[in-house]
């Protein structure tokens, strides 16, 4: 078992091209052993594309990479016996039963007999599958398939675990059970595990530390809270009538003290404030003398999409939905 002060992943300089397509510039950091790493980003900003190299799927364009202390590109088979992988789409074969998929996998692996059968028990009880596991899993709930996934990952008990995307798909309940249960499995199985999320409040709830990469380049890293404690004050978010001038709210809010770090994305303005709570009524007064119409008023403490949006100039969710970022065929 690899202890909890070493490196499990290591990747330096990483860039990835697919013809004029550059998917990742240059991209480095490095995960501690027996943590839980996020790597968050919106959809095409390079996530999957960092995953295939590390999982030995893919190789570089150029840089480097070591998962477990093995080279991902001098010693692939080594790196595949190390790690789990859990992709987007289900692994499972659906004319199976859930403890028929688990068997395969650790048949796969070369576990046979008392000792395989032992192993599925055990991963079935640790994900509340037991009273499924002799049911087809084109049978089972998106939850439970998702559950099944991330125990065929762990069959032949590696000490890497990659969970790419893993409740993408899920209902709100779910997403929330798929979450204890990482974080149980962070605890009990003491596994490194490197997360790919684009939801925030995932990334938020469960990484010991990450990285958030945009358009194949790393913008930020450290804790949740170290990140959202570089952020000083509130966030202030001014969503404009229809007929309100953009251009008129801005030039309205740049007058007023206090305010700083003032993006606009479509019709909604984000502003910093010291004091959320005094602002509002000053930036909105500020807002009347100009004739621009308000529809809501949001003040909020920071959020890893305040933390997104400082860097890029550009919130998450506009980043998620755009058109220009990389799409990566996964």
């Amino acid at each position: 078992m690899t202890h909890a002060h070493e490196t499990a992943i290591e990747a330096v300089d990483l860039v990835k091209r697919y013809g004029d397509v550059t998917a990742l510039s240059g991209l480095s950091f490095s995960v501690r052993a027996g943590t839980v790493f996020g790597l968050l980003g919106p959809n095409g900003a390079g996530k999957s594309t960092t995953i295939k190299i590390l999982t030995t799927l893919s190789r570089p364009t150029s840089g480097s990479a070591t998962v477990a202390g093995v080279d991902v590109l001098a010693r692939p088979n080594d790196v595949r016996r190390a790690i789990g992988v859990v992709t987007q789409k289900t692994g499972a074969d659906p004319q199976l039963t859930g403890r028929e998929n688990l068997l395969l996998v650790g048949h796969v692996h070369g576990m046979r007999g008392r000792a395989a059968k032992q192993r599925v028990d055990e991963l079935l009880a640790l994900f509340d599958l037991t009273e499924a596991a002799n049911r087809l899993v084109k049978q089972y709930s998106g939850g439970m398939q998702r559950k099944l996934d991330v125990a065929m990952g762990l069959v032949h008990r590696p000490t890497v675990l990659f969970l790419d995307e893993p409740t993408t798909g899920l209902d709100p309940q779910a997403r929330s059970e798929m979450w204890s249960e990482i974080a149980r499995l962070a605890r009990s199985e003491r596994l490194t595990i490197l997360l790919t999320t684009h939801y925030l409040e995932e990334a938020d709830h469960l990484a010991d530390q990450l990285v958030i990469v945009d358009r194949g380049r790393l913008v930020a890293e450290g804790s949740p809270e170290e990140l959202k404690s570089e952020l000083r004050g509130d966030a202030v978010v001014i969503d404009l009538s229809p007929e309100a001038s953009v251009d008129a709210a801005r030039t309205a809010i740049e007058g007023l003290a206090g305010t700083r770090e003032i993006t606009v994305s479509g019709r909604t303005i984000r502003t910093r404030v010291d004091h959320g709570a005094s602002a509002v009524p000053a930036a909105l007064a500020a807002l009347e003398r100009s004739s621009v119409a308000v529809a809501a008023v949001t003040v909020a403490r920071p959020a890893l999409d305040d933390v997104y949006l400082r860097y890029t100039g550009r919130t998450f969710a506009s980043a998620d939905a755009s058109k220009d970022q990389l799409e990566v065929a996964r």
